[in-house]
């Protein structure tokens, strides 16, 4: 008897697992958001480099645009793209040929945690996608209770140097800072992600410099300001600073201690 059910089990996994949604992902953060949701796509882009398992994972998109005919032999279910990196001409082509394209294009911290939720619909388990929803919305939650009361430190977020950009207050990545209770310069801004000089920065005073990167680039960054501006520089995790998927809250987090090294974090990690 116990054969019988142990041979039940078995088929019922792989009935299940045939069953799985086939998902594309076109951008490193949507291939971290289908992860997150339970979902193992079945071909990714260029630099889906987390979870670890994404790595093994044939790449069909990168820089230069997506493979067309190679993502139609693979007939996805769904293919999970992004305005601000996929091309429309390629994916109106995928669209032409019956292939289902779900656009997701978070421009806040909430979207993307919607997003998620959302993906659930596409996962072999879909409860993980909810659970890992209620999660982020958890730990967003506690960040901002916590820093909420915080005296605002004005500080400059920094994106290259040579040009030099920064982001307004239209971007997750000011969210970010918002989580923390702080002030960002350029927050005023009327473009996203606007260029600005030396001395632009220089007249605003910030206290703070924040950029993506290592240790060793804070350093570079530190130099390249002295002697006119001699303030700290907080390197945050690129990939958690840059990346609109779930790791947005560990740079918010790395962030917050960082600049308020002496409250106690209740988050747990």
């Amino acid at each position: 008897m116990a054969k019988y059910v142990l041979l039940g089990l078995l088929l019922l996994c792989n009935s299940l697992l045939a069953a799985a949604p086939r998902v594309v992902t076109l951008s490193p953060h949507l291939t971290e958001l289908a992860f997150a949701a339970g979902i193992t796509p079945v071909a990714v882009s260029a630099y889906s480099d987390y979870p670890a398992q994404a790595n093994g994972l044939e790449q069909v998109a990168n820089w230069q645009g997506i493979k067309v005919e190679r993502i139609l032999q693979l007939k996805p279910d769904v293919v999970l793209a992004w305005r601000g990196g996929n091309p429309q001409r390629q994916i109106e082509q995928l669209q032409r040929f019956g292939i289902k394209v779900e656009w997701i294009d978070p421009q806040t911290i909430d979207q993307m945690i919607d997003a998620l939720a959302a993906l659930q619909q596409w996962s072999p388990r879909p409860q993980q996608a909810i659970d890992a929803a209620q999660a982020l919305r958890k730990q967003e939650a506690e960040l901002r209770q916590q820093y909420q009361q915080s005296t605002p430190v004005p500080l400059f977020l920094q994106f290259g140097q040579q040009p030099l950009f920064t982001a307004s207050r239209n971007t997750l990545q000011n969210q970010v800072i918002e989580l923390c209770g702080e002030k960002n310069i350029f927050a005023d801004s009327s473009v996203s992600w606007p260029q600005v000089s030396r001395e632009q920065v220089l007249m605003r005073h910030p206290q703070v410099i924040v950029m993506g990167g290592d240790a060793a680039h804070a350093v570079s960054i530190a130099r390249f300001w002295q002697p006119q501006l001699n303030v700290p520089v907080i390197a945050i995790n690129d990939d958690w600073l840059s990346r609109p998927g779930p790791r947005m809250l560990l740079a918010a987090k790395q962030l917050c201690t960082a600049l308020h090294p002496t409250k106690k974090n209740t988050e747990k990690e």
